[in-house]
Formats: C-alpha cells, structure tokens, sequence
C-alpha cells in the first residue's frame, strides 16, 4: 500500500509540474486603431420632391494595425439621416435609400469584391410612413470603397431615395348616440 501511495504522489507531482509550472510563450498584443476620415462638410441639407433631408457627422473610418498599417476592417461611413416630409396635404412611406460615391468624372466608384451595396432600410416598427410635417432619424453605417479614399477621387456622395408619395386627409366624421334609453 505504501508503493501506491508513492506512485500516486510522484504522479502528482508530475502532473503539477508539468500543467501548473510550465511557462507560457508571452505573446505581444497587436493593437487595432481607429483611422478616421473626415467629411467635408460633415453636415448638410438636400431636398429631394417632398423630402427634405439632414444628413449630419459624416465620417469615415476604417481600422489599422497599429505600426504595420495592415487594415484589419474596411473602411465604413457613418452618420446621421434625418428625413421629414414637406408636404402639407401628403404622406410619404418611405421604400429604402441607396448610397452612390460619384467620382471626379461623375462615375459610381464600386465597393470591393465581399461588400455590401450601401442601402439604407427604413421599414422598422411602423416608422416608415412620414406624415405632413414629420420627421425620420437614421442611423447610417455602411461600407466605403478603398478606391475613394485616395487624393482627389471622389467628389460626391449620392443618397436615392425611393418613397410613395400618397394623399393625405383629415376628415372629421360625426354621429348620433344616446346612452342607456335617454
């Protein structure tokens, strides 16, 4: 019995020394870092028929390797769009907006192999139907070509809106009642 106790604490040593003791390679920690663009201007109006919109904090930023430079996420631009209805006797619902990034020869600059098409959907809780007067805030974050980002290339960001302008009417209408055989 006193061997299998030996057996078992020389077992256990080992063990420990092997899991517990062992040095770890210490591995350095690449650090990422924000790469901000900015948009000039970063804020403006446009109207497009009925809608009129905002679009506000524009950036553009993509995420490097801190030292190599090696780009670790795509570039994106980011901002906010407010959209309200001009209108006084009009709805618009609105469908879905589309981003173009027009170069210096009026030109879509396309988006790398893998990206997305930046689209902006506003089909959310019922907010898409934009009364007389009324208003519509969008967050914006969609992909950026890297081909923009060079000196000069790009000279203007394009929204498309898509909406259904409709009728829009107030009609009262009043009937008569009467409550418990009065």
């Amino acid at each position: 019995m006193w061997k299998w106790v030996g057996v078992m604490m020389v077992t256990t040593a080992v063990a420990a020394m092997t899991l517990g003791c062992s040095q770890q390679p210490s591995g350095t920690a690449t650090v990422i870092e924000d790469k901000t663009y900015t948009v000039t201007p970063a804020s403006l109006t446009v109207k497009a028929g009925i809608v009129t919109g905002e679009v506000k904090e524009m950036k553009v930023t993509e995420r490097v390797e801190k030292g190599s430079g090696r780009l670790v996420s795509p570039a994106k631009l980011t901002g906010t769009l407010k959209l309200t209805n001009s209108s006084t006797n009009q709805a618009v619902r609105l469908i879905t907006g589309k981003i173009l990034y027009i170069d210096v020869q009026g030109q879509p600059i396309k988006l790398e192999e893998a990206r997305t098409e930046p689209t902006i959907k506003f089909a959310t809780y019922g907010a898409e139907t934009l009364d007389p007067g009324k208003e519509a805030t969008q967050s914006l974050n969609v992909d950026f070509p890297a081909e923009a980002l060079k000196a000069k290339k790009l000279k203007e960001i394009r929204l498309e809106l898509a909406y259904i302008p409709s009728p829009y009417k107030e009609e009262t209408i009043n009937f008569t009642v009467a409550i418990g055989g009065q």
